[in-house]
């Protein structure tokens, strides 16, 4: 029972009393509640560790004194970050009567960029820094070159394990940390994804021109027979035009040149760097000191604001519009853009769902005046890249007007305007949108055995016939009159879209907690899938951010030997049934491969891929917005030859869905 409904003298009876305060110090409130701090401990969280270790190293860089940043992944999982910094400072701090090294591993919000003399501009989201990753580790030792000497220090859970000790000399300056993450605090998983660390770690290159950051992976690959490590070095000598150049490598350009700005206005330093592709979406990214600020803010509505005037105003003097019948809007001046917009801020103020929205107001101002003068220019010295961005305006705008009918269609079926639910969709009977869930399955006959399999009181199923439309090439009105497209907004309850931002989602007619997509196991189910998953990250990425796409795994195999038999969902489980119920002999066990859903009866769908006590589902989650659009662009675009060269390079441990 709560307690807030007691009166005093019940608390009192019931041993609440100020004995039951409990007061956390220094980090134990981190270790009490992680997420408060790093977000959550799932994989994401996991990551953020490195990531914070790394920023310190970043701001050295910022500082001018740090050019060279290494990352490894050891052979017994743990991650070491090594920079050429000037060191963490080892000399005693009066008011802790502790080293500042050690101030700075076990005191939150200590450390040198809350000095405005240390650090002008500082990264790392949240502020707690490396402090928080001590108390995150159940060992973390921390090594210092500085002043000709090397020195150690030792840490368990946030606590000093030896004191600060000089044992050797040095004749370079930087900071070494080495840290094992808790299991105890990361119950999911303690085993850092190469891939996820390697696009943050590109990305800070391309944001930070001149710094040289790499990656090396000492766990052991096994590749033809042959023992291996990964490594990647990431270094960037024109920064944003690179990073422009990486994103749009699978897109047709329609501009000559990139557009590059770099400023300073009003004391605030901002880089942006643009191009314009025969592509039908938006892709920009904003970041604000390295980070990626997924909730736009002040920065990004400066940017938006100036492109619209600037770009208006030269068609509209250039007579290219007199001919349009109708208003083009904000949305036609960024179809087929690719941006990245890059501001330092001495004090960033975040706000937002996920505290990654700036609201700093000096510095919408800043970014529009320095986008609105270099745009201008662009325009006038560059005719013939003006002249094609205008044309792809008033075609977007055309295309924007035939959308708005399909839109509209889209709507009428919605649930909200009681138009019912599609023909296929069958539902649930629990409307609790908390608990239920739908599963987006390939083809009616998979879709049936589904449907039996069930259960009817919480999950609800939509079959999809064949394979949906690509919506990386095609138009926005063709989407939306895609009748497969339509029918997962209408199930989904979902609203689409206003004419001043088509991509405008609200979800709080939102249907089903769990939205999973369940298809075969092999290379049809994995384009299906790969299709299905580029419809909500370009139209429904919310949806995905908010926790709700998933993806089922039914078993490859299922092997067999009397009336035992085993689920297997890779080759190493197939094996070690195998071994486990033939004892030896293969010739006494019965192995089945699964080449689809529909081999499956009913039972067998529930058990191994529907039930939630014994399914396997991986939740779709977007660590890098920009990555994310890279690869979709990639695998899902005209350009063959990256497709395959993507494939060849990670068809051994490519796991770019979650």
């Amino acid at each position: 029972m709560s307690s807030e409904g007691l009166k005093g003298e019940e608390l009192s009876s019931n041993g609440y009393s100020a004995d039951s305060i409990q007061v956390l110090e220094g980090l134990e409130a981190v270790r009490m509640r992680p997420s408060m701090y790093i977000g959550d401990t799932s994989i994401r969280g996991l990551h953020h560790l490195v990531y914070e270790v790394v920023d310190n190293s970043i701001d050295e860089a910022l500082a001018g004194f740090c050019n060279r940043i290494d990352v490894t992944i050891n052979e017994d999982g743990s991650i070491t970050v090594v920079d050429n910094g000037r060191g963490i400072p080892v000399d005693y701090h009066e008011k802790e009567k502790k080293s500042a090294l050690e101030v700075v591993l076990t005191v939150l919000h200590a450390g040198g960029k809350f000095d405005k003399g240390s650090y002008k501009v500082s990264g790392g989201l949240h502020g707690v820094g490396v402090s928080c990753v001590n108390a995150l580790s159940i060992k973390l030792v921390a090594e210092v070159m500085r002043d000709g000497k090397l020195y150690r220090q030792e840490f368990s859970m946030g606590k000093p394990v030896t004191s600060l000790e000089v044992v050797g000399e040095s004749p370079s300056t930087g900071t070494i940390i080495t840290f094992m993450p808790d299991s105890q605090i990361f119950t999911q998983s303690i085993s850092f994804n190469f891939e996820i660390i390697a696009s943050r770690l590109r990305e800070l290159a391309f944001l930070n021109k001149g710094i040289r950051l790499t990656l090396t992976d000492k766990r052991e690959l096994v590749e033809n027979g042959e023992a291996h490590y990964r490594h990647e070095e990431f270094y960037s000598v024109e920064g944003l035009k690179e990073f422009i150049k990486f994103l749009d490598g699978n897109r047709e350009s329609l501009t000559e040149k990139i557009i590059y700005i770099e400023s300073d206005k009003g004391d605030v330093p901002v880089e942006v760097a643009m191009q314009y592709n025969t592509s039908f979406s938006e892709n920009v990214h904003s970041y604000v000191n390295d980070i990626n600020t997924v909730e736009g803010g002040t920065h990004l509505t400066g940017f938006r604001r100036a492109l619209t005037r600037t770009l208006k105003k030269y068609a509209d003097d250039s007579g290219m519009l007199s001919k349009l019948k109708f208003d083009i809007n904000g949305d036609d001046f960024r179809e087929g853009l690719t941006a990245v917009i890059s501001v330092k801020v001495a004090e960033p103020q975040f706000e937002g769902q996920t505290k990654t929205k700036l609201g700093n107001p000096e510095v919408s101002l800043a970014v529009d005046q320095a986008v609105s003068e270099a745009l201008a220019n662009y325009l006038e010295e560059n005719p013939r890249d003006a002249r094609n961005i205008v044309q792809k305006v008033i075609l977007a705008a055309q295309a924007r007007h035939a959308a708005r009918k399909a839109r509209e269609l889209v709507q009428r079926k919605t649930v909200l305007s009681g138009s019912g639910l599609p023909g296929k969709l069958a539902d649930c009977s629990d409307k609790d949108p908390l608990k239920t869930e739908l599963f987006l399955v390939e083809g009616d006959s998979a879709g049936g055995t589904a449907k039996q399999g069930r259960d009817r009181s919480f999950q609800a199923i939509l079959p999809l016939r064949g394979k949906i439309l690509n919506v990386e090439k095609a138009m926005q009105h063709k989407i939306f009159e895609n009748e497969e497209i339509r029918n997962i907004f209408t199930a989904l309850g979902v609203s689409i879209g206003t004419e001043e931002d088509s991509k405008a989602l609200n979800l709080s007619g939102l249907r089903y907690n769990k939205v999973i997509i369940m298809t075969d196991a092999d290379v049809d189910g994995s384009h299906i899938s790969t299709l299905i998953m580029t419809f909500f990250f370009r139209y429904m990425t919310d949806l995905i951010n908010e926790g709700h796409l998933y993806i089922a795994t039914p078993p490859l195999y299922l092997v067999k030997k009397g009336k035992e038999d085993r689920y297997c969902w890779n080759e190493e489980e197939r094996l070690k049934a195998v071994q486990e119920l033939g004892k030896g002999r293969d010739s006494s066990v019965h192995v089945q491969r699964y080449k689809g859903l529909g081999e499956m009866n009913a039972e067998q769908l529930w058990i191994t891929t529907m039930c939630p006590d014994t399914r396997f589902l991986r939740q779709v989650t977007i660590e890098s917005a920009a990555e994310a659009d890279r690869i979709f662009s990639m695998l899902m675009g005209d350009e063959v030859p990256p497709r395959r060269e993507f494939i060849e390079a990670h068809a051994k441990y490519a796991n770019i869905d979650a």
